[in-house]
């Protein structure tokens, strides 16, 4: 009896396990689809003016001021290719004043700190902004004494460029230039979530139909 107890418990908390994963799944899709209308609207509107205050996740945006190249980061990341290089994050001081950090584009690892990537003058661009940023804790630490980052962090930022930074990252939007060259932002996001949940809704069932046909079975011998 108490074996029976127990092997009915085990199949009940697979079939609740495997329900409440189908389940966040379906959550996980509806944020997904709100960050893919998100980007999809950001990058379809008209660029506006930067304002201080009013910055929205993937709206882009015209910054007027000059780039300081004297004060750069370099953010190890790979290309489109999978080959090992940096995004150079560049301080843009605007004419009033303050700094927003951007993102010009990715470069491959011997172009590090090389006078050839600093030729943009532009005194106007426009930029999609980013807001929001993954946290991955299998990533390394930053170094900062090398100038090599790995992962978003404004307070380390701040401390290594010397300027208050708004907490915000904006990508370089101009197909004219290639070195470096500006990563493309765009709304074709993964999205198998809704497959994911049905996989796992459909393990829940096939766990409880086995169970009653067995159950049944076992009665039946009885």
């Amino acid at each position: 009896m108490k074996k029976s107890f127990l092997f009915n418990a085990f199949v009940f908390l697979f079939i609740i396990l495997f329900c409440f994963l189908g389940t966040w799944q379906l959550y996980r899709l509806d944020w997904k689809n709100s960050l893919i209308t998100e980007i999809t609207e950001g990058l379809n509107s008209e660029p506006v003016l930067y304002s201080y205050s009013s910055v929205k996740n993937y709206q882009r945006f015209i910054l007027e001021g000059e780039f300081d190249y004297s004060n750069q980061l370099y953010f190890y990341s790979l290309s489109t290719k999978s080959e090992p290089g940096f995004d150079v994050l560049t301080p843009y001081k605007l004419k009033d004043g303050n700094f927003v950090l951007v993102n010009r584009g990715w470069i491959k690892k011997e172009l590090k700190n090389q006078m050839e990537i600093d030729q943009n003058q532009s005194s106007k661009i426009i930029a999609v902004a980013k807001t929001e940023f993954k946290i991955n804790i299998f990533k390394p630490e930053n170094e900062p004494k090398n100038n090599i980052w790995f992962s978003i962090n404004f307070d380390e930022f701040e401390t290594q460029l010397g300027i208050k930074l708004n907490r915000a990252i904006f990508y370089l939007d101009d197909k004219n230039i290639n070195l470096p060259k500006p990563r493309e932002i765009n709304a074709d996001l993964p999205n198998n979530h809704l497959k994911y949940a049905l996989t796992w809704y459909s393990i829940a069932i096939s766990i409880l139909l086995y169970f009653l046909y067995f159950r049944k079975k076992n009665n039946e011998i009885l």
